[in-house]
């Protein structure tokens, strides 16, 4: 999945992009309210960590203007005050969660899995597609109950095909959740790293429907 976090504290940033990074996501980051709301405005994000004290635009102005121009991506927004007032006003402006700070990263790693699991059918942390198990808590995969190593790239891309299993995603669909706004994507590189999922998933598990992208299936049903 692609988070953006928007934060203008530089160390509890760089811990959020590291923190989230490592739970196998990729990250965009922006250190103030107008760089939040152009990232989240124009680019494929997931869900979005946004801080309420943001300088150049406050928080909830950034997400009262993404929910007005039809932005839906989940939000959760931290706050270092504690008025109740403020963080009812922060899930009026269309937040999905909050957090106040001082707060433990585990928790918002929690939080944040609870909110991408509403992007599709799962429930819990642990989603399977036939012989497939992903554990989005360890970051880790198995394969009819054996574990199978994966590079970061592999496994944020099967992520997201896990997520909405039976969707077919175009090159550039995926490229768009895979890479930082700020890199050099080429759509033609998904090619590759499919190529080489495919070759460690069961036959069958990642089908092309051409002209169009490719999906994820359980091959026991679609044989």
């Amino acid at each position: 999945m692609r988070i953006l976090v928007v934060e203008d504290d530089p160390v509890l940033r760089q811990q959020l992009h590291d923190a989230i990074a490592a739970a196998g996501h990729t990250v965009d980051t922006a250190a103030d309210g107008v760089e939040g709301h152009y990232l989240g405005d124009v680019e494929a994000v997931d869900a979005v960590v946004l801080d309420l004290g943001l300088p150049q635009m406050d928080g909830l102005t950034v997400l009262r203007r993404w929910r007005e121009a039809g932005r839906q991506m989940p939000v959760l927004i931290l706050t270092a005050r504690a008025a109740w007032h403020e963080k009812v006003a922060g899930m009026d402006a269309g937040a999905d969660d909050y957090l106040a700070k001082p707060f433990h990263m585990e928790e918002l790693l929690a939080r944040l899995r609870a909110l991408l699991r509403r992007l599709g059918a799962h429930s819990s942390a642990q989603w399977q597609c036939g012989p497939i198990w992903l554990d989005t808590a360890q970051a880790k995969v198995l394969i009819n109950g054996a574990p199978l190593a994966l590079t970061s790239h592999e496994f944020k891309l099967l992520s997201l095909l896990m997520q909405r299993k039976e969707h077919v995603f175009s090159r550039t669909e995926l490229s768009e959740h895979l890479y930082p706004y700020d890199s050099d994507r080429d759509s033609n590189t998904i090619e590759v790293f499919v190529a080489r999922l495919r070759k460690k998933l069961p036959e069958g598990c990642i089908t092309t429907v051409r002209g169009l992208g490719y999906k994820l299936v359980d091959p026991a049903v679609s044989a």
